[in-house]
């Protein structure tokens, strides 16, 4: 089988040596960053099907204004569209031997569900960031100073440089002139990994520094504030390993849907060959689905390059 034995050092044979610390020590791993800004919808529980649908309303066709007294009222309508996702299966499995769960000092199960736990994390929140990924808006920096901006989901050329303030203040002002929601109904959000912020977390050292009065949720991995933009960093999806720059976001609200029938969970295996043959796994049926894509109406914006 494969999985953890006893027999063999390297997957079960080490978790018991007498020179061996009994301090449990596991690969550190970080929580979720994009899953935490999707939202929750209302496809609970079994029997609601693979696809799931929601609703996007447009604006008004011709906007309402001054009347005469005597003017009949002006009448218009919108627009209804659909957009879907498929609720998948997402999961993971580590099976192990009765005997190594009865000779190992360190408790199996309890350190198969840790490492299972971060694995889910990390496929969820890959999954998620894989929706964002989607958005038609990219930015490709031209300059410290300067963008290039397109709506047809395909960058303009190479970064030339990092994310720098200047960048960010003209990004807030597009996304504002574009009603795009507040994520919080203050700010919006920017997630990039540690190394593309460095920029910007020099300069969050002296200015739009967080006091305990003033912030009372500090997202997961949230660095700073600059200019209506709450910063947070991620490590769960790998480099792009650019020159200049690395893949980021910036978003307000409704920006991917998750629909779930069954919500992430630890399974235990029914034990077979007469009990010797155990495992855990880590289950799930849900789907991710950027909520929107129309332009105008996106939410979402992407700091991209070609390489």
């Amino acid at each position: 089988m494969s999985g953890q034995l006893w027999s063999t050092n390297a997957v079960g044979g080490y978790m018991w040596s007498p020179n061996l610390s009994r301090k449990l020590r596991t690969a550190l791993q970080p929580m979720v960053r994009y899953r935490q800004f999707c939202d929750a919808k209302e496809a609970f529980g079994l029997g609601i099907g693979q696809i799931f649908n929601w609703n996007i309303y447009s604006d008004v066709a011709t906007a309402g204004g001054a009347l005469v007294e005597n003017q009949v009222m002006p009448e218009t309508n919108f627009t209804i569209t659909q957009n879907s996702l498929t609720i998948t299966e997402y999961g993971n499995s580590v099976p192990f031997t009765k005997k190594l769960d009865d000779l190992s000092e360190h408790p199996v199960t309890e350190i198969i569900h840790k490492v299972l736990k971060n694995d889910a994390r990390k496929v969820l929140d890959t999954a998620a960031y894989n929706q964002f990924n989607l958005t038609p808006i990219r930015i490709q920096s031209t300059s410290s100073t300067s963008y290039t901006l397109t709506t047809n989901g395909t960058v303009a050329g190479t970064a030339s440089t990092a994310l720098y303030t200047s960048h960010v203040k003209a990004i807030a002002d597009y996304m504002a002139e574009a009603n795009i929601p507040a994520f919080d109904g203050v700010n919006y959000l920017s997630v990039f990994r540690p190394t593309a912020l460095r920029n910007m977390k020099n300069n969050l050292e002296g200015i739009h520094q967080y006091t305990p009065e003033g912030w009372h949720v500090i997202m997961n991995g949230e660095k700073g504030r600059y200019e209506g933009v709450r910063f947070i960093e991620q490590t769960n999806i790998a480099s792009q390993g650019w020159a200049n720059t690395d893949r980021g976001f910036f978003f307000g609200s409704d920006t991917v849907c998750e629909a779930f029938a069954i919500p992430e969970e630890i399974r235990g295996k029914i034990p077979t060959d007469y009990g010797r043959s155990r495992g855990i796994a880590w289950y799930s049926e849900l789907g991710f689905g950027i909520a929107h894509t129309e332009i105008p109406g996106t939410r979402i914006l992407c700091w991209d390059s070609v390489a």
